[in-house]
């Protein structure tokens, strides 16, 4: 038998496993149309699962579970809640390897990433179950001596979680984790275009104890259909989305008309800039990991690298000679750098982007084309030059392409770099304690890498400023977006 046998041979064991069911109020259980909905591995187009298609009528139904089971859940303790969370965070350590798998055969990502994503998304788990303990109030005297103050976090209720397919695992994790532990209930809908680690992630939760209507998860093909109404239900009280500015934006709108609590992870365009006084080899580094990590499909992947001219070529020259050395092909083959993007969508995106730069004057370094073979597969490219008012310094890239435009000083690399509606996260290379200070200062950024190309952490607070969202998910701020503050003041005992 072959490696390969062998390697479809569990390919296709797992996917036998992994639930291709609705799962509402405790129970796995088909759309109530019957539709299915087909998920396809992005290196070959292949159907690997045909799973159910969640009507409107599913999605309010699982949101009827949701409501029902949140008094019951607010009540548990916090060590419950986070004694669950902690058994969820071991057995998905354990299964670590088969997770990996499966996000690489319905994501694409190269398997050494995926083993990343899920130790990550792992973190989540772990992190929010200790953080179950520690919500906290307060009490003491009014400043008027007349009475005594109680300041209380309360769960916020059932919560409605929209996850994209990106980071498949991490993204749902991310969500879920403080939810439980806060002690609300939810209703997860991930992307239809890699659904799978969430349904195997739930059914994960579901061997740990779960109890039923806690968690239920929905997909679908019609995704703004199905979300409109559970949004527009009163008895939803919190919404939680990752994805593109444009539907952040309508799913606000939405959600005001019955005023939500909404928490929103939007589009980013991350400046990644290298001063001339930069280590060189460690920001070569760092742009290969903010760049083509995930085959550059990040919201924090470096979109624009904003270079002295002074070392302009020098990086230039440098980061080709790496991005021509990676292998390219499907995420299980040994060695493989860059795998396929999502779909012929994100491929075609690419490509417009990169023609769109060099007819605008911009050199071609490397790259440039998608890959001729079966799959949605994009060259790792490299351009330098980039002029302004290419489209590729206004749009979100998601796809391995590593953009150059030249700066003179340090107020020039500042406007370049703040020159975007999104404010997610900026990269900044400099050996300059004071200039690094002052970068953290000046760019408008809700994060920041100082000479770091990758910066996502579990205990770190993530989220953007401007058009790239709302609110902070993980770190100690992730559990207090499950939770409302409540002010009671009592008669001072001592009166």
């Amino acid at each position: 038998m072959t490696a390969l046998t062998e390697t479809v041979l569990t390919e296709a064991d797992l996917l036998a496993r992994v639930p291709h069911q609705l799962f509402i109020g405790g129970e796995w259980v088909d759309s109530t149309t019957g539709a299915t909905l087909d998920v396809r591995d992005p290196s070959n187009n292949q159907v690997i699962a045909s799973i159910a298609d969640a009507s409107i009528k599913d999605g309010i139904g699982a949101l009827d579970a949701a409501v029902a089971a949140q008094d019951a859940w607010a009540a548990t303790s916090p060590r419950f809640r986070g004694d669950l969370l902690r058994r969820a965070f071991d057995l998905l350590i354990e299964r670590q390897d088969e997770f990996a798998l499966l996000m690489t055969v319905e994501m694409g990502k190269p398997l050494a990433e995926s083993l990343g994503e899920v130790k990550y998304a792992s973190e989540f788990v772990r992190w929010f179950g200790e953080e179950a303990v520690r919500i906290t109030g307060r009490y003491g005297p009014n400043p008027e001596g007349t009475g005594r103050m109680i300041v209380s976090q309360h769960p916020v209720g059932p919560s409605f979680l929209i996850t994209p397919w990106n980071f498949p695992l991490a993204m749902a994790t991310r969500k879920i984790a403080p939810a439980l532990a806060a002690g609300c209930t939810v209703v997860v809908k991930p992307a239809a275009l890699t659904p799978l680690s969430t349904l195997h992630f739930v059914k994960l939760l579901e061997e740990v104890g779960l109890p039923k209507g806690v968690v239920n998860v929905i997909t679908t093909s019609t995704s703004g259909a199905v979300s409109a109404p559970i949004i527009g239900d009163p008895r939803l009280r919190k919404l939680s989305f990752t994805g593109s500015t444009p539907v952040g934006q309508r799913l606000i709108e939405q959600s005001a008309r019955v005023v939500l609590r909404t928490s929103m992870e939007l589009g980013g365009n991350a400046p990644f800039v290298i001063f001339e006084d930069a280590d060189l080899d460690k920001a070569v580094e760092g742009a290969i990991a903010a760049k083509f990590r995930n085959i550059g499909q990040a919201c924090t992947a470096a979109n624009r690298f904003i270079v002295h001219s002074s070392i302009a070529d020098e990086f230039a020259r440098r980061v080709t000679d790496r991005v021509n050395s990676f292998a390219i092909g499907r995420g299980t083959e040994d060695g493989v750098v860059i795998g396929p993007l999502i779909d012929n969508k994100a491929v075609a995106k690419a490509d417009e982007l990169v023609q769109d730069a060099l007819k605008r004057g911009a050199t071609l370094r490397t790259g440039g084309a998608k890959v001729d073979r079966e799959g949605s597969f994009y060259e790792p490219t490299v351009i330098s030059g980039v002029v302004a008012g290419s489209d590729i310094l206004r749009e979100e890239i998601f796809g391995p392409v590593l953009s150059i435009v030249p700066f003179d000083d340090e107020d020039e690399a500042v406007r370049l770099a703040n020159d975007t509606e999104y404010g997610l996260v900026a990269y900044v290379y400099t050996e300059n304690l004071s200039r690094g200070q002052r970068m953290i200062d000046r760019l408008q950024t809700g994060m920041m890498g100082l000479n770091m190309g990758v910066i996502s952490n579990a205990a770190a607070p993530f989220g953007g400023v401007k058009q790239s969202g709302l609110g902070r998910e993980g770190g100690l701020e992730g559990i207090h977006e499950y939770l409302y503050t409540k002010y009671t003041l009592t008669p001072d005992p001592a009166a």
